[in-house]
């Protein structure tokens, strides 16, 4: 089954996507550390990207038609975290139709990052805070 996803359903609006302790609490030195050790590499935008962030609006709808969860949240807790993740380690990228959408580029590489990235938000027990 190859799933498409609707380039217009994509909010219009811009998205950052932080990896942080809490809502309020930033990361440590280890925990930048170990995301420059994973060498993730997810698009930035203006104030994000460099490895414990990246441009959520470039992945917002594959991260949510593989995890059924929105980048589009202010803070998504750890424990939905470790269930994106799982879902992502679940995803066949072949099951993923994005020709249309030329900013994801090669659909696997982008699931072995986003894999990455939430690999060691899961293992630092890291939430997400979403910025637009």
């Amino acid at each position: 089954m190859v799933t498409s996803v609707d380039p217009g359903k994509e909010a219009s609006m811009g998205l950052d996507v932080y990896a942080q302790r809490g809502p309020e609490l930033d990361l440590t030195e280890v925990d930048e550390r170990a995301f420059e050790a994973a060498e993730v590499q997810l698009c930035g935008g203006m104030l994000s990207g460099g490895g414990s962030s990246f441009r959520g609006k470039v992945y917002s709808n594959l991260v949510e038609a593989i995890t059924g969860e929105s980048l589009y949240q202010e803070w998504i807790p750890p424990a939905v975290v470790r269930r994106m993740y799982e879902a992502l380690l679940r995803c066949d990228p072949g099951d993923f139709d994005h020709e249309h959408d030329h900013r994801f580029g090669d659909v696997a590489s982008v699931v072995k990052n986003l894999q990455k990235f939430f690999g060691v938000c899961v293992a630092r027990g890291l939430g997400l805070v979403g910025w637009w």
